[in-house]
């Protein structure tokens, strides 16, 4: 028996959590003076009103040690453990992941480093728990995610830089400069961290970009699994599913909603696409 935990930046939706039970250890989310725990206590939409009133770039810190020491407790002796955390270029999950299963001593547990975020991990989670239920060994699994891993590819469109510019990693002048001139931003994954790919100004202009970008590196198949995560923007996430499911013809796309670590990062109406 191999059990799957995951934290929350995986970006999965709730049916396919529940349908390969996977584990889920929360990020803590702190904004309006407030902390919630991701997906306990605060759901996406929630987030995303507190987020658009916030004068300040809410808050993200990576579960405790504890936390998922908990979890590597109570499936100790049940089997072996795969947990996946989010890139350890963007936040300290991973080590605390590889501190709680010493906290635990529950020697069973594997901490994989997806070096992605959002629907990226979640698609490597899933893939896991897809392998795992066909009853392959987990040095077979691990194989698969090393390739999976190495060949994933995620493209980030901003639709706005206000967080960003809240973030202080712009001013407020260039980041009104980007809104009167409609910029928006698409980044691209380089080594588990996100980096700017190319700035064009329009809405439309830029989604049928990021369509191309997706075929220009989309080297999956009908077998394939792409994955679309959205920040309160489902009208531009189904219309990129669509077109997506014409041009490519992957086995399936999955749409999400963002949760509160990605986003807050992503901004208002930001969108993921993985594969």
């Amino acid at each position: 028996m191999i059990h799957v935990v995951t934290d929350s930046c995986a970006d999965l939706p709730d049916n396919l959590l529940q349908k390969y039970n996977i584990r889920v250890v929360p990020l803590s989310i702190r904004v309006n003076g407030r902390e919630f725990s991701e997906g306990v206590d605060i759901t996406p939409q929630e987030f995303y009103r507190e987020m658009a009133i916030s004068a300040e770039l809410p808050k993200t810190s990576q579960p405790s040690p504890k936390q998922f020491a908990k979890i590597f407790e109570e499936l100790s002796g049940a089997g072996k453990v795969l947990c996946f955390t989010i890139s350890s270029k963007l936040s300290g999950s991973f080590g605390s992941a590889n501190l709680g299963k010493k906290i635990s001593g529950n020697p069973n547990v594997t901490v994989f480093d997806t070096f992605a975020a959002s629907i990226g991990q979640g698609l490597q989670v899933l893939r896991a728990a897809e392998l795992i239920q066909e009853g392959l060994p987990l040095n077979t699994v691990l194989s698969v995610l090393n390739r999976m891993r190495d060949e994933m590819k995620f493209l980030i469109l901003l639709d706005t830089l206000e967080n960003i510019v809240k973030g202080g990693r712009l001013s407020r002048f260039q980041g009104s400069l980007a809104k009167l001139l409609n910029i928006k931003v698409i980044l691209h994954n380089v080594q588990g961290r996100p980096e700017i790919l190319e700035k064009m100004r329009g809405r439309n202009k830029t989604l049928e970009r990021l369509i191309g970008l997706v075929g220009e590196r989309y080297g999956g198949g009908s077998n394939s699994i792409i994955g679309i995560t959205h920040v309160n923007n489902l009208e531009d996430a189904e219309v990129l599913a669509e077109e997506i499911k014409e041009l490519y013809q992957p086995r399936e796309v999955i749409i999400n909603e963002m949760g509160a670590t990605i986003s807050t990062y992503a901004g208002q109406s930001g969108l993921i696409v993985a594969f």
